[in-house]
């Protein structure tokens, strides 16, 4: 994943087009060659967000958040479409942690296909790991981000196991060796951490119980999705996907899967995964990680689910979150589905969070606006996966 040599890893990670920069080694998940477009009935967006002590349009929010795309669908009709200069719809946005809730949907497709179960142990599938900090842990605490591993999410420290894991896919290193050194701090099941060693341990476990690998796997879904797009994903240097950070599409494919994360069914009609796993998806899987209850510098505008981030308790609306201001959401209730894209400073902290709770603010004004109830989808019988 390339960068510059100011500041963070993080900061300076390329998030248009990264399939473009030298040096980022990369997988292409390739999209179906007669994938219809999103339909659409472009309109005006009368929005008004309420936040930081005042009121602004949704031209002002855009520029205040940094945002560089913003795509936003109604019952699966594109009503509103923005780019910032130099960007469009063919240009790939790095999603960052959204890469999370797409391998939430490949995890929710394999334990509906009967491959994989939440009780199961991440060492029955990985043995590699036993003795390390996942021994003794579940798929749903890797799922829940409660694995109580010894481990801080801090880009800014250079020196930091989540730097390092950065630098595996930065430099060519393997990361599943890296894995191996996470140590435990408490029980699992019992505190919060956010935690981008655990996707990369969950996807080592999935990838086991399907017998895909991330590419592979997620390549299915964007297929069945009807993805209109190839997409990209980063890889360290035993080809291994950055499966908590590293894929990159079009916001049109981004809005697909949010669209996934709505009742688990694609536009097909095809049950990707169970209504089940959709709703606890975007539920608090804690009540210590409902909206308002994780750590503030996170953000107080969510809480966590399945690799997902429920906006309020009840499940109606959730989003994929990405650093630096990458959002995908939805409201469950009407089928409405917002993208956002964004480019803030990370190394700022005031700034990372203030935008990001802006953001936040503006996502739900939005949704506010849009859809009347949606109608249960009708299923259609699965069809065969090609391989």
């Amino acid at each position: 994943m390339p960068t510059t040599n100011a500041g963070s890893r993080l900061a300076g990670l390329t998030f248009t087009d990264p399939q473009h920069v030298p040096g980022w080694t990369h997988a292409v998940l390739g999209a179906r060659p007669d994938a219809a477009a999103l339909p659409r009935a472009e309109r005006g967006l009368a929005v008004e967000v309420l936040g930081a002590g005042r009121r602004r349009g949704l031209g002002e929010w855009l520029a205040e958040t940094w945002a560089t795309s913003l795509l936003v669908l109604d019952h699966g009709t594109v009503v509103h479409e923005w780019y910032a200069d130099g960007l469009g719809p063919d240009t790939l946005f790095l999603g960052a942690s959204m890469t999370k809730s797409v391998l939430a949907h490949l995890v929710g497709r394999a334990v509906h296909d009967g491959a994989l179960a939440v009780s199961d142990p991440v060492t029955a599938h990985v043995p590699e790991l036993a003795g390390s900090g996942y021994d003794g842990t579940t798929v749903l605490d890797v799922l829940t981000m409660t694995t109580g591993v010894a481990w801080v999410e801090d880009h800014r420290d250079p020196a930091s196991l989540a730097s390092r894991l950065l630098a595996c896919f930065a430099e060519g290193g393997d990361s599943r060796a890296l894995l191996r050194e996470v140590r435990p701090d408490v029980p699992p099941g019992t505190r919060f951490a956010y935690n981008t060693a655990d996707s990369q341990v969950l996807d080592w476990v999935r990838e086991r119980a399907t017998g895909r690998g991330y590419v592979d796997d997620a390549a299915r879904l964007w297929r069945d999705l009807g993805c209109t797009r190839d997409a990209v994903v980063a890889v360290d240097g035993h080809g291994v996907a950055m499966a908590g950070g590293g894929l990159a599409a079009t916001t049109g494919d981004w809005a697909r899967v949010a669209l996934l994360a709505v009742d688990g069914v694609a536009a097909s009609g095809e049950r990707l995964v169970g209504a089940d796993w959709a709703d606890a998806a975007a539920r608090p899987a804690y009540p210590f990680t409902g909206v308002g209850r994780l750590p503030s510098t996170i953000t107080t505008h969510a809480g966590f689910g399945l690799h997902w981030w429920p906006m309020d308790d009840a499940g109606r609306r959730v989003t994929a979150d990405g650093s630096r201001g990458q959002f995908a959401c939805a409201d469950r209730r009407t089928g409405a589905v917002v993208v956002k894209t964004s480019a803030w400073p990370y190394d700022d902290v005031v700034v990372d969070r203030q935008a990001r709770d802006l953001s936040y603010l503006g996502l739900h004004a939005i949704l506010d606006t849009l859809g009347d109830p949606v109608a249960p989808t009708p299923i259609s019988t699965p069809k065969e996966d090609t391989p």
